[in-house]
């Protein structure tokens, strides 16, 4: 017997997905490889009754809710592959293959990180994407950021709501023009536009920035948004992407461009956080469980 739905991804919008799909008595699997997209994070920060709570703690709760639902079935187990048609998909795990009506993916996304040394090592402790997620708890200090483009100084600005010291570094990467100088200097925002050579710090903590030409400048935090890819499993898919590389999906449905293939949380949208990613989670269930059920109510074989 195929399951009506198997989820990819065990993140706040795979949780989210199979709760609401649980609700709505469909018989579901949820697949969970174990790996977290920000997995330096150490707690889930702005989500409502859950500030505060370290990642595996939600991930245990979110389980623990799901149990009262024994439709839905959890697996700790990676998805190989998805291949088939709507109403038969085939999911292949490492010892079988299951089959499925509907998919839901909510599989993150792969984070490409700047060939800076000492990047990755600052990671989750000094090194953040979300100020809304983490500026809170590092208000008042030294906070830098390194930003792609002209049209992302205005993260930086957008920092000093934490912090009346900030600089951005462009790394080099473009030049500013001055009307943009000007921007930034009336909002209280510095600017460095040379090229990085290395970060510094002690026991995960950031204390200051080697640029190429031997200068350094002191700093506590950075803020930074890498460029993210699909996961393979995905992008085997060949799913349409947006302009942006994040997965199209039908704002009404949330549906992929894959009959029958939906898609929730970070790899549909930059605007990433675990209480965004919970609510596509429960949007794409809904709108895939009202489809479902008219399908199976007038074909007989709902139960």
């Amino acid at each position: 017997m195929p399951f009506d739905v198997v989820i990819v991804g065990g993140g706040p919008a795979g949780l989210s997905a199979a709760l609401a799909l649980g609700r709505a008595r469909k018989r579901v699997l949820l697949c969970d490889s174990g790996l977290r997209r920000n997995a330096a994070a150490k707690h889930i920060q702005n989500f409502v009754t859950r500030d505060g709570t370290p990642p595996d703690e939600f991930r245990r709760i979110g389980r623990q809710q799901l149990e009262a639902y024994k439709s839905v079935e959890v697996r700790d187990v990676r998805v190989e592959s998805i291949t088939g048609t709507r109403g038969a998909f085939h999911v292949e795990l490492p010892t079988e293959t299951v089959e499925a009506r509907r998919i839901i993916l909510c599989t993150g996304m792969i984070d490409d990180l700047p060939d800076i040394e000492g990047f990755r090592e600052f990671s989750g402790s000094s090194i953040f994407q979300c100020p809304y997620c983490h500026a809170w708890e590092v208000q008042n200090r030294r906070f830098g950021a390194l930003v792609a483009s002209v049209e992302m100084l205005d993260f930086a600005i957008l920092l000093r709501g934490w912090t009346s010291d900030i600089l951005a570094f462009t790394d080099g990467k473009f030049s500013v023009p001055s009307e943009v100088h000007e921007r930034l200097n009336k909002a209280g925002v510095r600017l460095e536009e040379r090229r990085i050579h290395r970060l510094v710090g002690t026991e995960g903590h950031l204390e200051r920035v080697a640029l190429e030409d031997g200068a350094t400048i002191d700093l506590d935090v950075l803020f930074a948004r890498p460029l993210q890819r699909q996961v393979p499993v995905v992008s085997s898919l060949e799913l349409t992407l947006n302009p942006m590389g994040y997965v199209l999906v039908d704002e009404m449905h949330r549906q992929t461009s894959v009959p029958g293939i939906y898609a929730a949380g970070d790899l549909v949208t930059p605007a990433q956080a675990a209480i965004m990613a919970a609510s596509t989670g429960m949007f794409a269930a809904a709108s895939l469980n009202h489809e479902l059920t008219i399908e199976l109510a007038t074909q007989g074989l709902l139960v």
